[in-house]
């Protein structure tokens, strides 16, 4: 007895499929996604976005995403440019998210160079929130496959996610800045223990944005420092750091983070203190009024060759030889 086959069955279906790569910019950073998708050689694809007049979010994208990898630039900082906060930017990058995998997204990637809510990663005192775990659950609510950042504030955020996350370091941007500046007798400082290289601060803080230095652990005298920190943000931690330096015998002081945060005073506070350079990365728009001293450095490099690896699933780790783990 035959088993009888319909006629005209096939024994296997061959699909052509041609994986495809969208690169879409919230508002918190449209210029760095214009320079992402310049070096990606790609158009930004079309998508509207807007606020409405009762500061709800909206998204929606143009054309058709069904079936590509989706990659998603937005630090979740404020932009006075439109009027945007950083919580503004959060939202709308959960309303991105959503929107992708509704729309059929093979993979939603959420690059976020500044991730907002890092420093608030544990319990300082009773009865305050973890935020920094509560933006990773937020994120992978809403449907995120990946996520692509630059210098958490503390590693441990990355185990506050069930999905992967790359984790990009601007570390070596910043060292070839100040390479390329031959600067002599170069001693690097940190602020705090938690960033320790050759020199030491000790740091205390009586209140949140309120930073006090109290001594300097290491040979300074002489020296021309650099201050190395993963954010600046009010500046008064670097401010107070370099008092106590130029109190220490140094002969000028530097400063350098991935994150210009700059909110508040922290132009002023820059602006009035002794400092050569504050070269920080565009992870964030650097607003209007910048001091001098304020320099920016591009980073669409670094993540426009780690978007490649991930489109073409390759190794991002191998962008640092694999020393991009700095915690």
């Amino acid at each position: 007895m035959s088993v009888l086959e319909p006629q005209g069955a096939v024994t296997s279906l061959p699909i052509e499929s041609e994986k495809r790569l969208m690169l879409f910019g919230g508002r918190a950073t449209p210029q760095l996604a214009l320079n992402i998708a310049g070096k990606l050689g790609v158009e930004l694809s079309p998508t509207t976005l807007r606020t409405f007049s009762n500061g709800e979010v909206y998204c929606r994208y143009e054309e058709s995403i069904r079936g590509a990898d989706v990659f998603l630039i937005q630090s979740t900082c404020g932009n006075p440019d439109f009027g945007f906060t950083a919580n503004d930017a959060l939202l709308e990058l959960l309303v991105m998210i959503d929107a992708a995998v509704g729309a059929s997204a093979h993979r939603v990637i959420a690059v976020m160079p500044w991730y907002g809510y890092s420093r608030q990663d544990k319990k300082s005192a009773p009865r305050e929130p973890i935020s920094a775990r509560l933006v990773a659950r937020m994120l992978e609510a809403a449907g995120a496959d990946r996520v692509l950042t630059m210098d958490l504030h503390a590693g441990q955020v990355q185990g506050f996610f069930s999905k992967p996350v790359d984790h990009m370091t601007a570390r070596f941007i910043l060292a070839q800045h100040f390479n390329d500046l031959q600067i002599e007798d170069l001693v690097v400082v940190a602020p705090d223990g938690g960033r320790a290289n050759l020199a030491i601060m000790i740091k205390d803080r009586p209140a949140h944005q309120v930073a006090e230095i109290g001594y300097v652990i290491g040979n300074v005298r002489g020296k021309n420092a650099i201050i190395m920190d993963d954010i600046i943000d009010t500046a008064g931690t670097l401010c107070a750091a370099t008092t106590t330096l130029l109190e220490q015998g140094v002969k000028s002081v530097y400063a350098a983070a991935t994150h210009g945060v700059f909110s508040g005073p922290a132009f002023e506070n820059i602006a009035g203190a002794p400092l050569e350079q504050v070269v920080v990365t565009d992870t964030i728009p650097l607003r209007r009024g910048a001091p001098e001293q304020v320099r920016q450095l591009p980073c669409a490099d670094l993540l426009t060759d780690s978007i490649r690896r991930i489109f073409t699933d390759g190794s991002v780790s191998e962008v640092f030889a694999g020393e991009n783990q700095l915690f």
